[in-house]
């Protein structure tokens, strides 16, 4: 089968499912959305998918070795019920292995028809025994949460939304156990996914296989079957509704029209599949617990790939988290960071080191190769006597009974100016990234600086209904400093690229109440200054923001409009340049490939471009649009 189609129509019978106790997983949709809202995911994606094939064409590749991957079990827990315990984690640890290496004793109920392809896919999973600092666990973390249940949106994944944050997944497996919304038994991350939201969401009644476990779905397969997903297999019937025009990207699987539930009886025929009909027994199809029982080699050739070299989970195979710590020195601190910045002081932090008796701290100027070093008995240490509007380096060195660890990476932070800016009221760093925003109250005058040619500020701001009008002004600038806006999901909304220093303003004078809204402050051609700030203030307003016509174009030179939109056999993109440049124009599927590319050379102001959709099938795609400085992405559906 050669290709995967997400429906409305999917998303539709899930509901309906829903309603009859039926199995629902959420990876389709969590894959969809991040599709839509992360750009880079679809091209990570690409990339993985790229290197399957290559894997799976190559059998000179393929080894026989055992993979072993250290898990850690987040328990995120409202209820007491929801605390599940030490025996029932153990039990659902025990199917992962059971599953994986085809030591369930029930793959014999598999039909004499498919018994040749069922597979011992050579994964098996151990609870971790040391965490990313080096210090011993049990490999099971414990969080009680005010949030009495979680949805699909990676909340459960971040403590600072109730949840737990991840350990390091390019060396663990994290696994969160808790009260999932909707009906629905699990989630997971498909590889090329972030980092911090990389892993397995559980829904506590669906978990092992005693306890809260609850039939039909008592058996421990929903962790099976997303973890199955978190080692790139997609579901066995494409997720395409009845069309029998999706595919899992496996060769061995039967196409098949829909998921089944239950128990079927075999066999299940679909699709014209023939005698044997559907594998309503894989692990990968929407059966009852007690009626999947069986991976195919197909499916473990997908899986293999993800650990030969250059595999998106190959980093897993040199993780020591299976491993007890040896005792012989200190694991090396994290999370080093810096507050209570002034012009010559700042408090340096890090996290605790499991048995440290005290810590070296080294700190220098970041143009300077002589450290100071220094030390402390707790996990701070504050620093007097710096050097104003200076960038610094720091490291830190944990010391145990047994013997001092490893310095750390080193981490940086500057101190604030006294100069042409006046004092930075923060420099927020790191906020580097949309992802790493820093949240600004509204209608307040801030200062930050950009401090290196590198250095990027992104801001975070959230209008009220009262007042849903942004004005975003960026003034006393030392140097050519630019302003853009973005809203929630990544897209450009404006951008004021005034030359010199002159003052930088936005006006968007949108309707939606409650908006998010993402400010990028960067320098020019990678200007910058380490003794001045700039000034950065976000007004609302309850009606309209005044404007000569500028801002609005501006907003007009950022959008990407496509028609129609489902398009049928052409689409079409509308596009406001501001002067004569190349583009580059990708259409990507859902599965992350790219199936069409398209060089274009623009004129200034409006320009249209025509796509040639004759070749591609129904479905939902995305556009992307690259020019010299920004790329864009645009959802749509082809509907014939």
């Amino acid at each position: 089968m050669k290709k995967i189609l997400l429906t409305l129509a999917a998303s539709a019978m899930l509901f309906t499912a829903q309603a009859q106790n039926k199995r629902i997983c959420g990876s389709a949709d969590h894959y969809q959305h991040m599709m839509q809202t992360d750009p880079e995911f679809a091209k990570r994606r690409a990339e993985i998918e790229l290197q399957t094939e290559s894997y799976t064409q190559n059998p000179i590749q393929h080894q026989r070795v055992v993979k072993t991957i250290p898990v850690v079990f987040h328990i995120v827990y409202n209820t007491t019920a929801q605390n599940v315990s030490d025996a029932q984690i153990a039990s659902q640890l025990q199917v992962m292995n059971d599953d994986f290496r085809k030591l369930n004793v029930d793959w014999t109920g598999t039909p004499a028809a498919f018994q040749s392809l069922v597979a011992d896919c050579e994964v098996q999973f151990c609870m971790a025994q040391q965490d990313p600092s080096g210090a011993a666990t049990t490999g099971i973390v414990r969080k009680s949460t005010t949030v009495t249940a979680f949805s699909t949106n990676d909340a459960v994944k971040y403590t600072a939304q109730g949840g737990d944050n991840a350990w390091d997944a390019s060396k663990y497996l994290n696994i969160w156990v808790c009260n999932i919304s909707g009906g629905i038994l699990g989630y997971a991350q498909f590889p090329g996914g972030p980092a911090a939201t990389d892993g397995v969401v559980i829904n506590y009644t669906a978990f092992g296989t005693i306890g809260t476990a609850s039939a039909p779905f008592n058996k421990g397969r929903t962790a099976t079957h997303e973890v199955g997903h978190w080692l790139n297999l997609y579901h066995i019937w494409g997720d395409d509704g009845n069309g029998c025009t999706g595919s899992d990207l496996v060769g061995d699987t039967p196409n098949q029209a829909n998921e089944n539930y239950g128990c079927p009886t075999f066999p299940q025929i679909s699709c014209s599949n023939g005698a044997n009909g559907d594998m309503f027994m894989n692990y990968m199809d929407y059966t009852d617990d007690a009626c999947m029982f069986m991976f195919t080699a197909g499916q473990k050739t997908r899986m293999d790939a993800l650990f030969a070299t250059g595999g998106s989970r190959a980093s897993l195979l040199t993780s020591i988290g299976c491993n007890a710590p040896t005792g012989q020195s200190c694991a090396t601190p994290s999370g080093l960071n810096a507050t209570g910045i002034t012009t010559t002081g700042a408090t340096l932090n890090w996290t605790a080191v499991s048995g440290a008796s005290s810590y070296n701290v080294q700190y220098k100027l970041a143009s300077s190769g002589t450290w100071t070093t220094t030390t402390s008995s707790t996990n701070s240490k504050a620093l007097t006597g710096l050097t104003a509007g200076s960038a610094y380096n720091f490291q830190v060195q944990a010391i145990c009974t047994a013997g001092a660890g490893a310095y750390s990476a080193a981490a940086t932070f500057s101190t604030t100016s006294t100069g042409g800016g006046g004092t930075c009221t923060n420099n927020y760093e790191s906020n580097n990234t949309r992802q790493t925003a820093t949240t600004i109250a509204l209608n307040t005058n801030i200062t930050s600086m950009i401090g290196t040619s590198t250095d990027k500020d992104y801001f975070k701001v959230t209008t009220t209904s009262a007042a849903p009008k942004l004005k975003v002004t960026l003034s006393n600038l030392p140097f050519d400093y630019d302003l853009k806006l973005y809203n929630a999901n990544g897209s450009l909304l404006a951008s004021s690229v005034l030359g010199g220093t002159s003052t930088e303003t936005i006006k968007y004078n949108s309707a939606t109440a409650g908006a998010t809204y993402y400010i990028y402050v960067y320098g020019y051609n990678g200007a910058f200054s380490t003794t001045s700030c700039y000034n950065l203030i976000a007004n609302t307003s309850a009606t309209n923001w005044r404007t000569d016509g500028s801002e609005l174009l501006e907003a007009q030179k950022a959008e990407l409009n496509i028609y129609p939109n489902p398009a049928n056999d052409k689409l079409v993109m509308q596009y406001f340049a501001e002067a004569n440049q190349n583009l580059v124009f990708n259409i990507y599927n859902t599965l992350g490939q790219k199936v069409l590319t398209q060089n274009q050379t623009t004129i200034e102001g409006e320009n249209n471009f025509d796509f040639n959709l004759q070749s591609l099938s129904n479905g939902i795609y995305i556009l992307e649009l690259i020019d010299n400085e920004e790329r864009k992405i645009q959802k749509f559906t082809i509907q014939k």
